[in-house]
């Protein structure tokens, strides 16, 4: 798959079109013709990487955690979930793949994991109808806790969606009662639960399979209650200002952990995930062990208690 670069990486998109071409031309030229000065238009591509993502504006966050190469929940189940059976239906009225979910294996542990999926190309995102889960979708989820809950499994979630269909059949099919029973699902689970915030956390499509014992988010997610660009039409009847609406509404990972709304940031690779996505996705595995682990003594109420008080703790800390 090609690169795809954000409006930010443009200088960085012209040094490695440079060495793609020298590259090319030491293939004619012979081996070690262009060595030096290929390693050297690396380095300063490395460079500048490193310098752009380290000060990038809410609004180029937004970008990134959007990028179409960035690891999907069907990237981080291939690597992290082992013997992964999916389950399908929310046994009412049909199978929503914008949410995929199922069980398996996480470094031994038998877990229930779920999570929203975007897809990769034209195919898969019709097909995931781009992470936009419709009713059944979530009462799939809640059909998985279920399970969950009943077996003693622990359950990891991976959130990744712009919100949830607001299609007119979705309405029509109970979309706002089915993510409440979601959400509600979430926060009476007598089992631990993690949720990661992947890429974007769109209003309650995203809480609704988030409500964790521990939410972790990616360095350059974004977990939000509306998008820029609909914050921006609803404030300013102007949906191209959804830079100044994200730069407004706190919604990267460094305001909401001040705010007590997540708990924990995973850093990512230099270039973000999607330069790395093997790196990315392991330390998302290293985390999302260290917190289940910890939670793992904790009895059903222990854990019910520990999840209301968190919620319940949200914006105080930014207050205090």
């Amino acid at each position: 798959m090609a690169a795809h670069y954000l409006e930010f990486e443009r200088p960085i998109a012209e040094l490695e079109s440079k060495i793609e071409e020298l590259s090319r031309l030491s293939e004619t030229a012979g081996p070690g013709a262009f060595d030096a000065e290929i390693e050297a238009l690396r380095a300063r591509a490395g460079k500048l990487r490193a310098e752009a993502y380290s000060g990038l504006d809410a609004w180029q966050k937004t970008q990134v955690a959007r990028h179409p190469q960035r690891p999907h929940f069907v990237d981080y189940v291939g690597a992290l979930i082992e013997e992964f059976v999916e389950l399908r239906g929310d046994r009412k009225f049909a199978d929503d793949q914008a949410i995929v979910g199922g069980l398996g294996r996480f470094r031994g542990t038998p877990v229930v994991v779920m999570g929203h999926e975007k897809g990769h190309d034209t195919t898969t995102r019709l097909k995931h109808n781009f992470g936009m889960a419709r009713p059944e979708g979530y009462r799939k989820a809640v059909r998985l806790m279920d399970m969950a809950e009943r077996f003693n499994l622990p359950v990891i979630s991976f959130v990744d969606t712009a919100g949830a269909y607001p299609g007119i059949g979705a309405e029509e099919r109970g979309q706002s009662e089915a993510i409440a029973r979601s959400t509600e699902r979430c926060l009476t689970l007598g089992t631990p639960m993690i949720a990661t915030i992947v890429g974007e956390g769109g209003s309650g499509g995203a809480i609704a399979i988030a409500g964790a014992n521990r939410v972790l988010i990616l360095e350059h997610s974004i977990y939000s209650v509306i998008s820029p660009e609909g914050a921006a039409s609803i404030l300013w009847r102007d949906g191209a200002r959804a830079k100044d609406a994200a730069e407004q509404m706190k919604i990267t990972a460094q305001d909401l952990i001040k705010l007590g709304i997540v708990d924990r940031i995973v850093g990512e690779p230099a270039g973000g995930a999607h330069s790395d996505p093997a790196a990315a996705i392991k330390a998302v595995g290293d985390a999302v062990e260290e917190e289940l682990n910890a939670l793992s003594a904790l009895s059903p109420d222990q854990l019910r208690e520990q999840r209301a008080e968190r919620f319940y703790a949200i914006g105080r800390k930014g207050l205090a």
